[in-house]
């Protein structure tokens, strides 16, 4: 899906590209006026602003997060199974005063507790290709530009007419998601 923001120097400039966006026949997916972070900025309409924390595009913190919640549910489970099983096939009697049911549940538990570390550590590892350029975004937008969020579907470019009409400090295109 192509995926292209458009960095804006002012309100006003963001808010008439956006509204001559949505008039053309281009099917757009995502296009999200994006505030400048810290702002002060109190909108006419505030449901059409977004918060840049908010955008999965543009927080590489939240897509970690939402990875490692996906893995940990899968992690887990098997870390539980895993712990359960190891500790019948070695036959240590490291918990035997517990008794004998609470030895292999132990085990399974600390196996869990494998799982969920593992799924922070498997999120954390994975980079992406657009962190340079989420970058220079969030730099942008901490120094007060708006940026306007543009989603096609796939095999459907982008309305570059209105896009260079608006005159925008910055074109930002995104690699494929």
């Amino acid at each position: 899906m192509p995926v292209c923001v458009v960095v804006l120097p002012d309100s006003t400039s963001a808010r008439a590209l956006r509204s001559e966006l949505l008039k053309t026949a281009v099917p757009l997916i995502r296009c999200e006026l994006v505030a400048p972070s810290g702002s002060t900025h109190r909108s006419v309409n505030p449901s059409e602003d977004v918060n840049i924390d908010m955008v999965d595009l543009l927080n590489p913190d939240l897509v970690r997060r939402r990875r490692q919640r996906s893995m940990a549910f899968w992690l887990m489970p098997f870390g539980f199974l895993a712990g359960l099983v190891f500790t019948q096939i070695t036959n240590l009697q490291t918990f035997s005063a517990l008794g004998i049911w609470a030895e292999p549940i132990l085990g399974g538990v600390l196996g869990m507790g494998s799982g969920l570390m593992g799924s922070y550590a498997a999120a954390a590892s994975v980079t992406s290709n657009n962190e340079d350029q989420i970058r220079i975004l969030r730099n942008r937008s901490t120094d007060g530009n708006w940026l306007l969020l543009l989603e096609t579907p796939i095999s459907v470019e982008i309305p570059w007419q209105p896009v260079q009409r608006s005159k925008p400090q910055q074109v930002v295109r995104l690699s494929e998601l």
